[in-house]
């Protein structure tokens, strides 16, 4: 048990950022914070840690628990109010972003289920093929999607 608890604490040290980074793309309601959300995940990832096969990277993987636990999290709020994203999407001063950018996160975050995740995954860096993995979809699949969401987002975007 204990040299679970290493390898465990090891991962996370690892992904941490990966972690915090997809807790705090959703909009979450008043009750939940984004440490709320991310012990959340690392409650998942611990539950989860016997049935990683290994078929995918580590990576993959935690972004997979990560992105499910949340997607879980927002369908359980329902209906409930929710801050405006400003509050949840703080990012650190040492980024520069335009003044336009909350409204490119409210069109991904306002996208349906599997666009947003691959959008987001795509933003993380993931490949066509773990994104795959990640929503369960075929390669062609995730291309198809990827290619018609961004068009949606750009023509949104731009106006």
């Amino acid at each position: 048990m204990e040299q679970d608890e290493k390898i465990f604490a090891e991962m996370v040290r690892r992904h941490r950022d990966l972690i915090w980074s997809v807790c705090s793309s959703y909009r979450l309601s008043a009750a939940w914070t984004v440490e709320d959300a991310f012990h959340e995940v690392l409650c998942d990832l611990w539950r989860g840690m016997g049935s990683f096969d290994r078929r995918s990277s580590e990576r993959t993987w935690i972004f997979r628990v990560a992105t499910n636990t949340m997607i879980s999290l927002t369908r359980r709020m329902g209906n409930r109010p929710v801050p405006p994203a400003t509050e949840l999407t703080a990012v650190p001063d040492r980024y520069e972003l335009p003044d336009n950018y909350q409204h490119l996160l409210e069109l991904i975050d306002a996208l349906p289920e599997p666009d947003r995740s691959i959008v987001k995954a795509k933003a993380q860096g993931f490949g066509y093929v773990e994104i795959a993995k990640i929503v369960g979809l075929s390669v062609g699949a995730v291309s198809m999607r990827l290619t018609r969401t961004l068009r949606k987002l750009r023509k949104h975007y731009n106006r």
